[in-house]
């Protein structure tokens, strides 16, 4: 007869809520650097000279290392370099190495990285740090959302993506005003010392806690070791002759075989990873929902990307507000947290599910692209805060349902990667070329008023992108198996549970005698 045997897990310290503010933290200090590089304080400006040959000197990164508007855009955007290198790399790891360990990774990449802005002496050696930050972000940015919505209440799941993105705009304009007072009372430098300091922690946390799971993926310790690699000690330790443990000229050539064998074997992983990778990437390509999303979220990051770059500098400009950072701060922070939270309840509310998630992106982004535009058309400053407000309100209810459509559109096995190719591409294709070439239209034109409403107008293609998905054919999949290569048998599934808090079954069969 079956006998079984049910042992309690050794408890995780994460419950789920605790794993949310965890994440949330550590997105808003993502955020916040890069709300504090484009602050006046962190960013500065260029020295000026009058007819009478008077001279100011410039300040921060931009008077330092004496950037053009270009190269000043550029420094926003150098982070795609290493996020579009180590997204899909992470992505495809999390099928073989424990996904909260990758992130501990990122975590000290991005940490080092920051450090290494603080210490740059050219506009090359602060590039290349960027980079490296773009590295940093990519194992948490891809892995994130699918940790949450694994532990999300069933009923609060688009709440829930909601609160961990209402961090982006939240950690945006608290770097604005931590950028503006660093810099007003100190040297720019220390605002990313400061920033480094903050994120320590939680990359140490990523090696010492005991690792979570991810649904639709088998935990490392559950899979059977190969039995090549006992094969590969036994011969190894087959090598030594004699009771000194010498090499014989045997032993020497075995040893040289085995390495060579481990070679292949490595190269074969290699081939592996790769052609997994092609393989998800054409499924993630041929559905039609998720390509769909992402087009539209490319249309709207590419304005929202210049607006949080710009932002500060436009306002300063068009309405001399003589505390840009400090106003675009303080509208950005609190209109991204309404707007963000509302659009997860009110998608929540409609009954979480694609098609009602396309609706709301669409309605939002374009009565959000209506309101913007408004603003920047009036030359009185209280009007354009209360239009502007209104309409950064609205285009935040957006970051909870296209995040739900990328993780609910793919299989569990895929959400990795659908959030990393996801993020790749809205920064790729989004703001990181709106940072530069708002700064090369405003360098032909030098009006900031009409490169803003330029700018803005690019929501109306988002807003209609979005549209089009209302009436495509979507599945929620959830729920649904994992690909052939991770499928998880009815034993591992049940002795595996991804939900915090959970037991661990552990399953032990003996026969017996009737």
């Amino acid at each position: 007869m079956l006998v079984s045997s049910i042992a309690p897990a050794l408890p995780s310290w994460f419950t789920p809520k605790r794993l949310l503010v965890v994440f949330c933290v550590i997105n808003l200090i993502n955020y916040v650097d890069r709300g504090a590089i484009a602050s006046n304080g962190v960013n500065g400006s260029l020295g000026t000279c009058t007819e009478g040959d008077t001279c100011t000197s410039g300040t921060g990164i931009q008077g330092d290392f004496n950037l053009n508007n270009f190269e000043d855009g550029c420094l926003s955007s150098a982070f795609m370099v290493g996020l579009l290198v180590a997204s899909p790399i992470f992505a495809s790891l999390a099928k073989s190495v424990n996904p909260f360990r990758l992130i501990g990774v990122g975590l000290s990449v991005w940490t080092f990285a920051v450090v290494g802005c603080g210490l740059s002496f050219n506009f090359w050696s602060i590039i290349i740090c960027r980079m490296l930050v773009g590295v940093g972000e990519a194992s948490f940015i891809s892995l994130a959302a699918p940790f949450i919505d694994d532990n999300a209440p069933a009923a609060q799941k688009t709440v829930w993506l909601a609160i961990f993105y209402m961090c982006i705009p939240s950690g945006y304009a608290l770097g604005y005003v931590y950028g503006g007072l660093v810099g007003s009372y100190s040297n720019w430098r220390f605002a990313f010392w400061g920033e480094a300091i903050l994120m320590l922690p939680f990359a140490v946390l990523g090696f010492v806690m005991k690792p979570l799971q991810l649904k639709g993926f088998i935990p490392a310790e559950s899979k059977e070791e190969p039995t090549g690699v006992e094969t590969g000690v036994s011969e190894v330790q087959g090598v030594l002759n004699g009771k000194d443990g010498s090499f014989s000229m045997e032993g020497d050539v075995r040893y040289s075989t085995i390495h060579k064998q481990n070679e292949v074997n490595f190269a074969t992983k290699i081939k592996v990873q790769i052609s997994r990778f092609m393989k998800d990437m054409k499924v993630l390509l041929v559905e039609k929902v998720y390509v769909v999303n992402v087009l539209g979220y490319i249309a709207y990051n590419f304005v929202i990307g210049a607006y949080s770059y710009w932002g500060p500098k436009a306002g300063y400009n068009i309405y001399h507000m003589t505390d840009a950072d400090l106003i675009f701060g303080g509208i950005t922070i609190v209109c991204g947290i309404l707007g963000t939270v509302a659009g997860g309840f009110l998608l929540d509310f409609m009954t979480s599910s694609i098609s009602n998630a396309f609706k709301l992106l669409s309605a939002a982004t374009f009565f959000g692209a209506i309101f913007c535009f408004s603003a920047f058309c009036f030359t009185n400053m209280y009007a354009f805060l209360a239009f502007f407000s209104v309409g950064e309100l609205l285009v935040f209810a957006t970051q909870g349902p296209v995040n739900y459509i990328c993780l609910h559109c793919v299989k569990p096995s895929m959400r990795p990667l659908a959030m990393a190719m996801s993020t790749v591409s809205i920064h790729l294709f989004g703001d990181v070329p709106s940072s530069p070439l708002v700064g090369v239209l405003e360098d032909c034109i030098n009006n900031w008023r009409v490169t803003a409403l330029i700018l803005t107008s690019v929501f109306i293609p988002a807003a209609g992108i979005w549209f089009i998905g209302i009436f495509l054919p979507s599945v929620d999949r959830f729920d649904e198996e994992s690909d052939n290569d991770n499928q998880i048998t009815t034993t591992e599934r049940s002795s595996t549970t991804p939900l915090l808090g959970g037991t661990k079954t552990e399953t032990i069969e003996s026969a017996a005698e009737p």
